[in-house]
């Protein structure tokens, strides 16, 4: 299957932003309150963490899927 060059940068524009949002959440995650107990890190830390974690990977996957598709799109223009 090729990926039209629009979803493909639909795609790359998702792996962008997912790249740009979750870390900064996971900047405010580290910081609120309920995020630790004295110096021990608390579920609500963890639970955030994975699936921080998660959408980091899910983004990149599909940011790259994005960009392959870019370039299979633009080696079938040129056949």
């Amino acid at each position: 299957m090729v990926l039209s060059r629009a979803w493909s940068a639909f795609l790359v524009l998702v792996g962008v932003w997912s790249a740009i949002i979750w870390p900064r959440f996971a900047v405010a995650i580290w910081r609120d309150p309920r995020a630790w107990s004295g110096d021990t890190p608390t579920s609500f830390l963890w639970v955030h963490a994975l699936l921080i974690a998660a959408s980091l990977a899910i983004g990149t996957t599909v940011g790259v899927l994005g960009i392959r598709g870019w370039r299979a799109a633009s080696r079938t223009r040129k056949v």
